[in-house]
């Protein structure tokens, strides 16, 4: 991490504020969908290159984790089967060089195309959600604050 030591001590990286946490929401979710090792590590590193903050979007791929790995990349493989008009194939994920060699190989395609389109879909969801609820919190916060100078 040498090289990017001047950017972990850039205090906007590290902050709460909207234009920060927003977009590393959305990274964080679109990482957490890709079929990739070290979904942390990617996310850190695309904090940096986006200027976002970096503790929120690690976190945020743990939406993707071992209860939810098997529905999440079932239904990215059934969408991306179905994208592609192929017949959808039974499979189980199994972490071994065996099953990389031999059952992923077979489904790949699919998987990946369904991976960063429902990913990419979830990533603009969550975005425009939390943005939309950041600023209308915003909102009522500014209100009430105005209330209570007029009184």
């Amino acid at each position: 991490m040498a090289p990017f030591r001047h950017l972990l001590h850039d205090h906007s990286l590290w902050s709460i504020r909207r234009r920060t946490v927003v977009p590393a929401v959305g990274l964080g979710t679109f990482i957490a969908f890709l079929p990739i090792p070290g979904h942390i590590l990617v996310a850190v590193l695309g904090s940096l290159w986006l200027r976002c903050n970096i503790p929120v979007a690690a976190l945020t791929t743990f939406i993707v984790n071992p209860v939810t790995i098997g529905p999440v990349y079932l239904f990215s493989y059934l969408v991306g089967a179905k994208l592609l008009g192929l017949a959808p194939v039974p499979f189980n994920i199994e972490l071994s060089i065996h099953w990389m060699t031999t059952t992923f190989l077979s489904i790949w395609q699919p998987l990946i195309l369904g991976c960063v389109l429902v990913g990419s879909i979830a990533a603009l969801t969550s975005y425009v959600m939390l943005d939309v609820f950041w600023r209308f919190s915003l909102g009522e916060y500014k209100t009430r604050k105005r209330k209570q100078r007029e009184e």
